[in-house]
């Protein structure tokens, strides 16, 4: 079968794949998209963002009616109907699904339900057909899968990934987590709403090792209270299944503990999935943490080749990883473009309380010399927070005394995701703390929080 050649190529058909492949259509006639996937769709509507949002916030209902007597309510069960919860998950699933599937089959596209393996330095090797396909640009977008790390038992277990936690129809009587990241603490609340035994463990000192030690306090404590049995500062020995449970043996400090449990949910984290990619063949190099190496253009070692989403970072958030599509196809087809600046960058826990940044964190904003002033507030002194019972946590924001302008902020709390986004816009117009009080903050509203530290920074900078 003859070769056939593309202005650009994409393989991968999830988020940033899309929109790489949607910007380089405007000004490209032939665009193909390589997506081997049993379901159209992508990760983060298939398995990832929208089915654990919506299981998640299933969960936060169940736990508000089980709290009903704090706010005057009398409600007599509440329980999760787990074939439902499923069921609307995947209803929830195929709307947002259908509608990415018809975009990607329209006819701006030529799509391929196949596997790409490069074989030169600008032509793939479709393995199914056969097919060999050339192009003048490519983009890797082709996300993430998870990892097993060397844990003796572990690869041989079965154990559960985020994937089988999103499709449960019964609600296991007890689960081991293993893992202390985003996913293993938004689906381990999940879990132990819905009213399961859990016991998790982590490797590193706290959870949530990527925001700040004060936030992580937060939701340890949360998750403690909740009833989820916590361990932090472990060292993984082995993992043995029996006939009806799971037995996980791990260092705690002096002591070597076992945990017992039905299930085992393996959450230590995800890799970039290049598995058959051959990217050697296209020169394309990997960097030391085993991302595909790009450069502020999204741009890999191998000049017609670029990369965007997991696959090379330096972050797992999807907002980002179309951002880089963008970027990525704009710089391919000779068009002007700025690099995604990660210093405005927006990032969101769906745990409860939720925890959300924007800008430049702080430790690292300290680790540049920065001279910041900063200022932080509690929930549990602030009106509305404290009339919906929701005093977990706190706000913090921090500006450059040399400029006055804000640089970053964080949030731990009730809805900590929504109230965010006022910070990520100061931060990305380079507002200052009396730029933002020249806003009406209105009362009593969540949002107001912000006003007390944005007050305390004015003042601080006006001195």
């Amino acid at each position: 079968m003859s070769d056939q050649h593309y202005d650009f190529v994409v393989i991968g058909g999830g988020s940033g794949g899309y929109a790489a492949a949607r910007t380089a259509r405007e000004v490209c006639d032939r665009v193909a998209i390589i997506d081997s996937a049993d379901e159209l769709g992508g990760l983060c509507i298939l398995r990832g963002c929208m089915p654990s949002k919506t299981l998640i916030y299933s969960a936060e209902v169940l736990h508000l009616a089980r709290e009903g007597s704090l706010f005057g309510l009398r409600i007599p069960e509440a329980a999760a109907d787990m074939p439902a919860l499923r069921e609307r998950k995947r209803r929830m699933v195929a709307e947002f699904r259908d509608y990415r599937v018809g975009q990607l089959e329209s006819e701006r596209f030529t799509l391929f339900r196949d596997k790409a393996s490069f074989v030169g330095e600008n032509r793939v090797r479709l393995v199914s057909s056969g097919v060999e396909i050339t192009a003048d640009r490519f983009v890797i977008a082709t996300g993430s899968v998870p990892q097993v790390p060397p844990v003796e038992g572990l690869a041989e277990s079965g154990a559960w990934t985020s994937d089988d936690v999103l499709e449960l129809d019964f609600l296991p009587e007890s689960v081991i987590v293993l893992g202390g990241g985003v996913v293993a603490c938004e689906l381990s609340q999940y879990l132990r709403r819905l009213g399961s035994k859990i016991i998790q463990i982590q490797r590193s000192p706290r959870i949530l090792k990527e925001i700040s030690p004060e936030s992580a306090a937060v939701i340890e404590k949360a998750f403690r209270d909740e009833g989820t049995e916590l361990y932090t500062g472990t060292k993984l020995q082995s993992v043995i299944r029996t006939a009806d449970s799971y037995e996980v043996a791990f260092a705690h400090g002096e002591k070597t503990v076992t945990a017992k449990a039905a299930h085992l949910f393996n959450a230590l984290g995800r890799r970039p999935a290049v598995d058959g990619l051959a990217l050697g063949a296209a020169g394309v190099e990997m960097d030391p943490l085993g991302q595909i190496r790009v450069n502020a253009d999204q741009q890999t070692t191998n000049p017609r080749i670029y990369a965007a989403g997991d696959v090379c970072g330096p972050f797992e958030i999807v907002h980002l990883a179309i951002m880089q599509g963008e970027v990525a196809a704009r710089h391919a087809t000779g068009r002007a473009t700025d690099p995604v600046d990660y210093d405005t960058r927006t990032s969101v826990v769906f745990t409860d309380p939720q925890v959300a940044e924007a800008g430049i964190p702080l430790t690292e904003a300290k680790e540049r010399g920065m001279d910041l002033a900063v200022a932080d507030y509690p929930f549990d002194d602030h009106g509305k927070s404290i009339v919906m019972e929701a005093r977990r946590g706190f706000v913090r924001a921090w500006a450059d005394k040399n400029t006055g302008r804000l640089v970053g902020a964080d949030c731990v709390g009730k809805d900590g995701g929504e109230l965010i986004h006022a910070m990520a816009v100061a931060v990305s117009l380079r507002a200052t703390p009396a730029d933002l009080l020249k806003t009406h903050w209105y009362h009593p509203t969540l949002s107001e929080i912000w006003s007390y530290p944005l007050e305390d920074l004015a003042d601080e900078l006006a001195k």
